[in-house]
């Protein structure tokens, strides 16, 4: 278990934490218990996520189990900056969807002497690195990578697989669009849709050679 990093008041500087994993692995319900033990000390807290993030709810940040924490929504990493002030301790949810300015807030903030916990998907839905998560991850002090369960082998799972067909890198979804995956799961489902698109482009270019020979 993750244990929180203790104060040296002769040493002004914080530190950063980062919380990945997959889809449905825990991560936002980690980042609200670290923030709200925080809240409970009294400390100050402020928490932020992406504006694009209204899933459950445009102010709060909620898990897939319904907890949440009330927190600002802001459009660009720069924003975070300007309204932390005076802050010990600063959450961020769903990093990977910031800009890359995301990392040099996060250690300018820790610099200052705040602790800033992070939480976001570690790659894509092709299982790629996500955006700025691996900087992070280098230069924070903790990171923590979460698991969840593989729906279809029961191992721990670390892939996000997309069920649907839309390409885009941001696509906010739930259980409709997402499952999580082990590696051997991944592979095997990623493998089936190359084989189903190899399918299609030659279909494709059997109905052209026939249009052409009409």
């Amino acid at each position: 278990m993750f244990l929180e990093n203790t104060v040296n008041h002769k040493e002004q500087f914080g530190w950063i934490e980062v919380i990945c994993g997959s889809m449905f692995s825990g991560k936002t319900e980690e980042l609200i218990r670290r923030l709200k033990r925080a809240q409970f000390a009294k400390q100050r807290v402020e928490i932020f996520k992406p504006q694009v993030d209204t899933r459950y709810n445009e102010e709060m940040v909620v898990s897939h189990d319904a907890n949440e924490i009330r927190s600002t929504p802001v459009p660009a990493a720069a924003n975070i900056r300007l309204l932390a002030d005076n802050c010990q301790v600063v959450g961020i949810d769903e990093a990977q969807f910031f800009d890359d300015e995301i990392v040099t807030v996060c250690n300018d903030l820790a610099n200052r002497g705040v602790r800033v916990v992070v939480a976001g998907l570690d790659m894509d839905f092709k299982g790629n690195p996500f955006g700025p998560m691996p900087a992070l991850m280098a230069t924070a002090e903790y990171v923590t990578k979460v698991h969840a369960v593989c729906t279809r082998t029961g191992n721990l799972a670390n892939y996000s697989f997309r069920k649907s067909d839309d390409d885009k890198l941001v696509l906010l979804g739930e259980t409709e669009e997402y499952e999580p995956l082990s590696r051997a799961a991944f592979y095997k489902a990623m493998l089936r849709e190359k084989v189903s698109q190899m399918d299609v482009d030659a279909e494709e270019v059997t109905s052209k050679k026939k249009a052409a020979n009409e």
